[in-house]
């Protein structure tokens, strides 16, 4: 407001408060311009990282579904050429680890033997890296074997989100928990 204006409602107005007021209407009003938008901006920011979420379990459940249905192309387009696997974990009273790369775990003799499936997933998303949680059953053909958790460390890279890193635990109930639709239908 040009000073001039100011003087205007000074004489006009009986008070100061009269003269304040488009002042401050101005001021409130730029308040309220300038938290809408900052809202709209942090509501864009929040659906980006539930959609990156969804992205990054997406990612994560194609991966099960290619090492159970053996199709190391989907893996290979879905894993970084630099990317490992390991679990660790107690079967038969032995304490197990592995660590190797994908090449090493995808091209393992014969075709794959077993059903993975993941449920109830969480994602966490920071930027470019994203790190998803997932509870895990796996059947030898119709037999039950084990349980645990997958975790998927994935970096987003040209646009995609691609696994870094696969580690999980082999546990067995009551420490995990079996899938909750059942077995898997063959």
């Amino acid at each position: 407001m040009r000073p001039d204006s100011v003087r205007f409602f000074a004489r006009s107005c009986r008070s100061l408060t009269c003269a304040v007021e488009p002042l401050l209407y101005r001021k409130m009003r730029s308040l309220v311009v300038v938290a809408v938008l900052a809202s709209i901006g942090h509501s864009a920011l929040a659906q980006d990282i539930e959609a990156d979420r969804r992205a990054a379990i997406a990612v994560a459940d194609s991966v099960l579904a290619a090492l159970s249905n053996g199709d190391n192309a989907t893996l290979a387009r879905l894993t970084l050429d630099s990317a490992v696997v390991g679990g660790a974990g107690v079967r038969d009273g032995v304490e197990r680890l592995s660590l190797r790369t994908w090449g090493l775990y995808i091209n393992r003799t014969g075709p794959s033997t077993f059903t993975e499936r993941g449920f109830d997933a969480t994602a966490r998303v920071q930027d470019r890296v994203a790190q998803v949680w997932m509870p895990y059953d796996l059947y030898l053909g119709d037999k039950w074997s084990h349980c645990g958790v997958d975790t998927f460390t994935l970096i987003k890279y040209e646009g995609r989100w691609r696994v870094a890193a696969l580690i999980y635990t082999i546990e067995q109930p009551p420490a995990c928990r079996k899938h909750p639709a059942g077995p898997p239908v063959h």
